[in-house]
């Protein structure tokens, strides 16, 4: 990778859940954390990644005699098996596939490739209030990248967004902020030792990066807004114990700098994404929390010290 290329796992358009208005958010490939309940685990890894979808798939055999390295075989049903420990993630595969059964997770683009992506959606843009969302995976990690593209949206007059876990480097977060409009800052459990658990990394850097954030918003980028975002996941970070941690450091190390503290809902959605990946998913069998169950998160939160008008649950409930 160079400075003006990046990996970039997809685009999503025409969202409405990272930030305001209507919105193209940028998935960059790779992430500092592996999160137990990760909904989008492709975006991990830094490098490519294949998988099958078999319902695309017609059987033609075409990728089994593609593949340079020989990664791919059938089972005995006659599923297309991919040897993750074989596949660099060339993508030979999906390229021969004539049925787009064989999809490459990651590709590399370069700034004015994605600028000419993303200002396909602009008449969006104007017409909502919304713009473009950097997301992961953690475009921090392609830092240089990430600068540059968002000062072109800048200078077209697009709004930005930076969703962001928070883990990095304060130089990369003094160097990105001017030109971001909106940071979604995720704060999912207080505990530190309990975050190397469900994340493999402490909440440390993470914390410390926040109390920067609140001072550069302070000092020098008056104009940003800060929404902090919380996962609630069932045994994990949706206990009140984290909730009322999480919002006495909002209180007492952010106040009067975040506009929304969203809780984000458990979604099982992804749970076949892990199975195309070949992966075993912790969360497989947990079910979508119920409305009763949100709405005690919220009341949590709002006891925690916070303003409760910043309080927002967000996402699917089972009935």
């Amino acid at each position: 990778m160079t400075s003006d290329t990046a990996r970039i796992l997809h685009l999503q358009r025409l969202s409405t859940e990272d930030g305001p208005g209507i919105r193209t958010t940028v998935f960059f490939k790779g992430c500092p954390l592996a999160c137990a309940w990760c909904h989008n685990p492709e975006s991990i890894p830094s490098q490519p990644q294949v998988q099958w979808l078999e319902q695309r798939c017609i059987g033609c055999g075409t990728c089994l005699e593609a593949c340079p390295r020989g990664c791919l075989s059938r089972d005995t049903a006659g599923a297309i098996v991919i040897d993750r420990s074989c596949c660099a993630g060339c993508g030979t595969c999906a390229t021969a596939c004539p049925a787009n059964a064989l999809e490459l997770l990651g590709r590399t683009l370069t700034v004015d490739e994605l600028v000419r992506e993303v200002l396909k959606d602009r008449a969006y843009f104007e017409a909502s209030g919304g713009g473009v969302t950097l997301s992961g995976g953690e475009p921090t990690l392609q830092a240089t990248f990430a600068k540059t593209f968002l000062q072109r949206m800048r200078a077209e007059g697009v709004q930005t967004a930076l969703d962001t876990c928070g883990l990095m480097s304060p130089a990369t977060l003094e160097t990105l902020l001017p030109y971001v409009d909106l940071v979604l800052y995720d704060l999912k459990e207080i505990d530190a030792e309990k975050h190397r658990t469900f994340t493999g990394q402490s909440n440390t850097t993470i914390l410390e990066n926040a109390r920067l954030l609140r001072r550069l918003i302070a000092e020098s980028a008056p104009a940003t807004r800060l929404w902090i975002r919380t996962p609630l996941i069932p045994g994990a970070t949706a206990t009140r114990e984290n909730l009322l941690g999480l919002g006495a450091f909002i209180t007492s190390t952010l106040d009067g700098v975040v506009e929304r503290w969203e809780l984000c809902a458990f979604n099982n959605l992804c749970r076949d994404k892990y199975r195309r990946l070949g992966l075993t998913w912790a969360f497989a069998a947990t079910p979508l929390m119920t409305a009763e169950e949100l709405a005690e998160m919220e009341r949590w939160a709002r006891e925690s010290g916070v303003a409760p008008a910043m309080v927002l649950a967000t996402g699917a409930a089972r009935s």
